[in-house]
């Protein structure tokens, strides 16, 4: 008899635990980071979605893709739908090991159900907690979870001026800031800790500089995030050099080194990475669109060659990287017909599925 009780006391807790809205992770042990990064490495390719604020812009598309003023409410993110299984299955496809999410951007709107601000999706009309979602389809789908986190905040205090002007250039922004930059390392600390605790293990974070660091430097970033998850490794794509992953934005396949574009984005190279990551978008760069996010439905029919995206993932596996395609959801929240079908064919390319054309074969075995 108590062995009955036992069972069903233990069925009903899972019952009620379940797969709510969060998933709340205890961390194993931390493990040799060595054998860490050989299992990062082993992910090879993966999808990185961008979805938020900036899937919204439009017409009002400025080059780094930033909703840079801070009179906009969730409402402003008006998807009508989220279909996490699509982007999962299309990963899948692709022969993919991961998916990367952007789980906030500059413009400070979260995608997850966080407790430390009124701008996030759950508040959107929408009404859809997209990082717990997302969680279910990678499990479903046997697809591991990294996370993008843009460090620094236009809701923040900014020192002398503000992040309200629609459109900015870079040396202005610096001459606003002045080194006065708005910094809030608790909220930021916060913030990290919800996504590490209550949305199951986390592989990496691509941290997103751009600005500064939030007033949590690079090096105490990753101390926190190891805290909480000893395994999860971190890189940042300029700054100060910290962390694990070196990050190549925009970047091609290569062995750790400092190459001149990587020397330019980072302030100091005295850290030892485990493994290089490079990312770029699947939409070509085109004058008056974007690439990390959905841009307008003229441009649907835009996107690199399956081929290109080939050959760079063998460059991947030659040298050991991690390799990151972006491609943003639309406002339905599914990834563009092209995409799909561009993804879909690389997966067959990956397989042995499909052969390169004749004229290709050639690059394609130098890599």
């Amino acid at each position: 008899m108590k062995i009955k009780y036992t069972i069903l006391f233990i069925i009903i807790g899972l019952m009620n635990f379940g797969y709510t809205s969060k998933v709340r992770y205890i961390q194993p042990s931390k493990i040799d980071e060595q054998v860490r990064a050989k299992q990062i490495k082993e992910l090879k390719f993966g999808l990185w979605i961008g979805w938020g604020f900036s899937t919204f812009l439009g017409e009002d598309w400025t080059p780094d893709e930033w909703v840079t003023t801070v009179d906009k409410d969730a409402s402003y993110f008006k998807a009508t739908g989220c279909d996490t299984d699509q982007w999962c299955q299309t990963a899948k496809d692709a022969g993919m090991g991961y998916i990367i999410f952007v789980a906030k951007q500059h413009d400070g709107f979260c995608m997850w159900d966080t407790k430390t601000t009124e701008k996030k999706v759950t508040n959107s009309p929408l009404g859809i907690d997209v990082l717990a979602k997302l969680r279910k389809s990678c499990d479903k789908y046997n697809i591991k979870l990294a996370l993008c986190y843009n460090q620094c905040d236009w809701n923040w205090e900014w020192g002398k001026g503000t992040w309200r002007e629609k459109q900015f250039n870079w040396k202005g922004a610096y001459d606003i800031l002045d080194g006065k930059t708005g910094k809030d390392p608790e909220l930021k600390k916060a913030q990290l800790k919800e996504l590490l605790t209550n949305y199951g293990p986390i592989e990496y974070f691509w941290f997103d500089h751009a600005i500064h660091d939030g007033g949590l430097s690079h090096k105490e970033t990753v101390e926190w995030v190891n805290q909480i998850q000893p395994n999860c490794f971190a890189g940042f794509n300029s700054g100060q050099s910290a962390g694990q992953i070196l990050l190549r934005e925009r970047g091609t396949p290569g062995p750790i080194g400092y190459t001149p574009a990587e020397k330019k984005r980072m302030e100091t190279h005295d850290n030892q990475y485990l493994l290089v990551e490079f990312v770029y978008p699947i939409f070509p760069k085109v004058e008056g669109a974007g690439g990390w996010f959905y841009s307008r439905p003229e441009f649907d029919s835009l996107c690199i060659p399956a081929e290109k995206i080939y050959q760079d993932y063998l460059g991947a596996v030659r040298y050991g990287n991690i390799f990151s395609l972006a491609a943003g959801p639309d406002p339905r929240g599914k990834l563009r017909d092209i995409d799909v079908k561009t993804l879909q064919k690389v997966g067959r390319y990956i397989r042995g599925e499909d052969k390169l054309p004749e004229n290709l074969e050639g690059s394609a075995n130098e890599k």
